[in-house]
């Protein structure tokens, strides 16, 4: 069942709501209402609306990893042997489990898997390459690439005028 207003478009309120709790989910509700100029139970109906139809799919806290003991972050771009449907789909389920894994994109070109993992040191990553690649039958080959520095990491999706132009 579609909850969004008229073929799921979002309109201008909506948008600048999202623009908001992208930078600070925290923000309350009543500052989001003066901001986008609407009543504070029309911001709440709002939100409610798009966590209901998938728009908004968490709040989390955003942390350092360097501050919580997992200072390294690696890139692994990973082959398989198989994309038939079991195999593959063990493959998604080990990567999906796995905590060190933050993220992890079936992806087309030379590799079928790119994963983004942090690590408290290389000690750690090898026994994870053990675990999740050396011990399964599917990965033919992984290549791996350690992040000498941080220069961007967002999760935030540009909304607004310029991200969304009219149709």
């Amino acid at each position: 069942m579609n909850i969004l207003p008229d073929r799921g478009e979002l309109d201008r309120f909506d948008l600048d709501i999202l623009a908001i709790l992208q930078r600070d989910a925290r923000t309350p509700q009543r500052l989001i209402a003066q901001a986008v100029n609407l009543s504070t139970p029309a911001v709440q109906r709002r939100i409610r609306r798009l966590e209901d139809a998938g728009v908004i799919l968490r709040n989390a806290a955003v942390l350092d990893p360097a501050r919580v003991g997992r200072p390294i972050t690696i890139l692994v771009a990973v082959e398989v042997e198989s994309e038939q449907s079991a195999p593959l789909d063990a493959t998604r389920l080990t990567f999906a489990a796995a905590p060190e894994v933050q993220q992890c994109y079936y992806v087309t070109g030379e590799a079928d898997f790119i994963l983004i993992l942090t690590v408290p040191d290389m000690a750690a990553y090898q026994a994870l390459t053990r675990r999740l690649f050396l011990d399964n039958p599917n990965i033919r080959r992984f290549r791996t690439f350690v992040a000498m520095e941080r220069v961007k990491v967002d999760l935030a999706v540009p909304v607004g005028p310029a991200a969304c132009p009219p149709r």
